[in-house]
């Protein structure tokens, strides 16, 4: 039988890149995995200080209009963190709701705000590599607003990412 193969944690840095460009990235590096029979999982870091393009008053509009659809109890959820907004904008790139294999590949995603210790610096741990992608590597566009500030907007606890600064 063959060797069992290792598993590769990507480490992608969400720092001035598109939102959706990001999330399409890795909800495909995600789904190739799993249906290749790979163990690789992807992490998002400093995901608040990702980007939406457009102008900011139409885009918190939305995110706004979104927000206010549920109900407390009965949903649909719509999530404030930017961690959360992040995982679930990947998430609606998988066929997370008719097939397992979009669930078993959202499974293998971790979201972060800000970058824990273990993944700072030059050196990443044994196992992990930068994820590096061409199409994510843009300059930022002339008018947009970072996911740290629509989370702020919708109410979320900004003091988790600003480092304490309300």
């Amino acid at each position: 039988m063959a060797e069992a193969m290792t598993s590769t944690t990507y480490v992608y840095d969400a720092s001035d890149v598109a939102m959706g460009r990001l999330a399409s990235v890795v909800a495909k590096q995600l789904l190739s995995a799993h249906r290749a029979g790979r163990d690789d999982r992807a992490i998002i870091i400093n995901c608040e200080q990702a980007i939406v393009s457009g102008r900011p008053e139409s885009v918190l509009a939305e995110y706004h209009r979104r927000y206010e659809l549920n109900h407390p109890r009965k949903g649909p959820f719509f999530p404030r963190m930017p961690d959360l907004i992040l995982k679930r904008s990947v998430r609606g790139m998988l066929p997370y709701q008719k097939k397992s294999t979009g669930r078993a590949a959202f499974k293998a995603l971790r979201v972060e705000i800000g970058c824990p210790s273990h993944l700072s610096g030059d050196e990443l741990p044994e196992g992990h590599e930068r994820a590096v992608s061409a199409s994510l590597e843009r300059g930022l566009p002339e008018r947009f607003i970072r996911l740290g500030d629509i989370s702020e907007s919708l109410g979320a606890p900004a003091h988790r990412w600003n480092g304490g600064e309300a």
